[in-house]
């Protein structure tokens, strides 16, 4: 992912919130806005910091950013998402009440139409142990695309050539038929000059890769869980040459092993990244291979092992 911003705490207090009334509101929520034309799965966090709510959000696409106002009012939550962040002519003014345990609400859609969304509690997805792991499966068989799907169609689109699954950019996404819980994956990428792509885990969660972010966030840099988590220690960048990704997913905690570097260890990934196909956390899902942003990205001997 290409879009600005960074994960931080939002700075704006909230009014007329009390803690028992905020109460039910807080942690984290997955949300699924709906437009007239389509889904948009996005995640919203709400703390509370000494007697003052504060908020963050992944929207549309992007990564988390604070929200300039959240507020409980008589049994409604109100949060705003600048229009800047929006691609809006104004800001988004989200409304909800709580129905049982899931939020329903609406919003002033970026097209000017009133959108209905709605949210359901995160799910924890802790894990105790060490999974039991089935058989390694290989998910590109080196000669066309049996058993994945693009988002789109293209031009331009995704082909096999050479033994490698190969984007221009600027494209549809490729998606696996085949969803999955907890794995460990690996694959080997290469990834041009100036180019961005990633690898969406479950189709929620963005590994990044890319080699035109420098100026970036950490969490924007290869090997990064986008907005999110930071590769410690960073590898140089490196276009045009073939590196490898050894990605571990258990519940919501990742590993990422970089050319054999370990870049993450271990740790949770709060929500969905920008993009994800769903923000249905809970459930099994595909890899994802973005193609969407710009610059050329080749990957090839993609292996997965579930567990049982």
């Amino acid at each position: 992912m290409i879009f600005a911003g960074t994960l931080m705490r939002a700075q704006a207090a909230s009014s007329g919130s009390s803690s028992s009334s905020a109460g039910p509101f807080l942690g984290r929520w997955d949300l699924t806005l709906k437009s007239p034309d389509r889904d948009y799965p996005s995640w919203l966090e709400i703390r509370q910091e000494d007697g003052q709510l504060k908020a963050q959000m992944v929207g549309r696409w992007g990564n988390a950013r604070p929200l300039p106002k959240v507020e409980v009012s008589d049994g409604q939550l109100t949060f705003v998402s600048p229009k800047d962040e929006e691609g809006s002519k104004t800001d988004l003014v989200f409304q909800a009440r709580l129905t049982g345990k899931t939020l329903t609400g609406t919003v002033n859609g970026p097209d000017g139409k009133t959108w209905q969304w709605v949210g359901v509690k995160a799910p924890a997805l802790v894990k105790t142990g060490e999974p039991k792991w089935g058989k390694p499966i290989q998910l590109f068989n080196g000669k066309d695309l049996t058993g994945w799907k693009m988002s789109a169609p293209g031009p331009p689109v995704w082909t096999a050539k050479d033994g490698n699954l190969v984007s221009p950019g600027n494209g549809p996404e490729l998606i696996s038929d085949t969803k999955f819980q907890d794995f460990k994956l690996h694959l080997e990428f290469n990834c041009g000059k100036d180019s961005n792509s990633g690898v969406y885990i479950r189709g929620r969660y963005e590994v990044q890769i890319e080699t035109e972010s420098e100026a970036e966030p950490p969490s924007h840099h290869t090997g990064g869980v986008y907005g999110f988590l930071a590769p410690s220690p960073e590898l140089a960048r490196t276009p045009d040459v073939w590196q490898t990704f050894d990605i571990t997913l258990i519940g919501r905690r990742v590993t990422v092993v970089l050319n054999g570097k370990t870049v993450i260890d271990n740790q949770e990934i709060p929500g969905i990244t920008g993009g994800a196909v769903d923000s249905h956390e809970g459930m099994p899902g595909p890899i994802y291979l973005q193609g969407s942003e710009k610059g050329h990205v080749a990957f090839r001997n993609i292996v997965i092992t579930p567990s049982q």
